[in-house]
């Protein structure tokens, strides 16, 4: 295992890291995120977002996501 990778529970896709990494990078700043604007940032759709936040949440990671609302677009709790 390199001094950079994270242990999980699971592999995850290159999408799920993608998110992974775009959580970890703005959980200090942020604590709610709408899967709508994190598939702006990324480059997929709210529902891809969506069906791979499944697979985070469920993951033994550095950080508890959870679903929390769903007016206009998915939004998750995020805590480092």
């Amino acid at each position: 295992m390199s001094a950079t990778a994270q242990p999980t529970d699971s592999p995850l896709s290159d999408k799920q890291r993608r998110i992974l990494e775009y959580l970890r990078s703005n959980a200090d700043d942020q604590t709610y995120f709408k899967s709508r604007l994190i598939g702006d940032e990324l480059g997929l759709s709210a529902k891809e977002v969506g069906t791979n936040m499944t697979a985070i949440a469920d993951g033994d990671h550095d950080l508890a996501v959870e679903k929390w609302g769903y007016s206009s677009s998915t939004t998750w709790m995020v805590e480092a």
